[in-house]
């Protein structure tokens, strides 16, 4: 759904704590392309990494800026982002997430200008509870009359109202998107008598892998007749702390690292089980992928996915996290019952299609940006 206007493209500074490959970032590509040349773009990175510039879509103008922004003092962070806000002038700001914080705070004393947060969810040092500091400041600096905050999760919905206290009319919720077709299933060629686990993740603290590689090991042991592959998509700081704990498990061999990859369809169309073992989730576009593709997801009970899956999907995604053993439970069901994978991939399939369609999540956003 490319969109294109007779007038001049909107100018939307994007600011990102990091422009590495992640969540946040791959929507606004998914944005990008599906607006068209509706907006033009500049992008700072807080922390000055630009990896994801490579992936963007061709033919919209698109300004990556150079130079990190990230200070040790908020009150200086604050005045070098409210000098690079006059300096470029854009017709909206779109922050993303808390490294953004400090220029949500230098655009309050630029009040006419339109400003939207978007919050994807929390690191591991708010995976159990929230942070009194952080809470205060959301709840200031977003409660503003030009500022909308744009939360993908209806647990962060709940959370931006009854914890941060922002009136209703200050919060949007606007569930991820994604293009179906592309994550439709394909006929593979595959050995039969081989069960692929597998997940797409930014190898980070938070995603735990380890413990995938350990519940994968232990369900293994558990089952040796039923031969398990662990395929695990993505790159990140974790990668080599990762393949030190699959170097330890008597399974070692069964366990691939696939690294980053611009084609997850390709991983996805290959796999039998989608598994997620992260500490703190909202809703993750991997989940949604693995869903139009057909897959049964397995995780514990994080962010929105007991109500993002399908009905017959929901106990699989509902375990608490200090359950790593139903979890496994899970993981052998699955691996024993092909018609029960089946039967859960086609439902969840049905349910990207009709309720996660990425052309109404760039409705939404285009609403808001104007």
């Amino acid at each position: 759904m490319t969109v294109t206007t007779g007038t001049p493209p909107r100018h939307l500074l994007h600011v990102f704590p990091t422009f590495a490959v992640g969540g946040s970032q791959l929507r606004f590509a998914q944005l990008v392309r599906l607006h068209g040349t509706r907006y033009r773009h500049s992008v700072i990175s807080v922390d000055g990494d630009r990896t994801m510039a490579s992936r963007l879509p061709r033919g919209v103008e698109i300004d990556c800026i150079p130079g990190a922004f990230k200070t040790k003092s908020t009150l200086r962070s604050a005045l070098g982002a409210f000098r690079a806000l006059r300096r470029i002038a854009p017709d909206v700001l779109v922050t993303y997430n808390w490294g953004a914080m400090d220029w949500s705070i230098a655009k309050r004393f630029w009040p006419a200008l339109p400003h939207i947060h978007i919050e994807d969810g929390f690191g591991p040092e708010e995976k159990s509870q929230q942070l009194r500091r952080r809470v205060l400041s959301r709840h200031y600096v977003l409660d503003e009359a030009r500022t909308i905050l744009a939360v993908p999760s209806r647990r962060l919905e709940t959370i931006a109202l009854d914890i941060w206290r922002l009136p209703r009319a200050r919060v949007r919720y606007i569930p991820n998107g994604i293009d179906c077709a592309r994550f439709a299933p394909r006929p593979q060629s595959r050995n039969p008598d081989e069960i692929v686990v597998g997940t797409v993740a930014a190898l980070r603290p938070e995603k735990n892998l380890a413990r995938l590689i350990e519940i994968f090991s232990k369900a293994q042991a558990r089952e040796p007749a039923k031969r398990m592959k662990l395929v695990i998509v993505g790159d990140g700081a974790e990668r080599e702390a990762l393949q030190k704990a699959a170097a330890k498990s008597p399974f070692a061999q069964r366990v691939q690292f696939a690294g980053a990859t611009s084609a997850p369809e390709d991983f996805l169309a290959a796999m039998d089980i989608f598994a997620l073992t992260s500490d703190t989730e909202q809703m993750p576009l991997s989940v949604l992928e693995a869903m139009a593709t057909g897959l049964p997801v397995l995780s514990f009970d994080v962010g929105d996915l007991p109500f993002m899956v399908a009905p017959e999907n929901a106990e699989m995604v509902s375990v608490p996290l200090a359950d790593s053993g139903t979890y496994a439970e899970n993981l052998l069901r699955l691996a024993r019952d092909p018609d029960l994978r089946a039967r859960i991939g086609a439902a969840n399939r049905e349910v990207a299609r009709t309720r996660f369609d990425e052309k109404t999540m760039a409705s939404a956003y285009a609403e808001l940006f104007g």
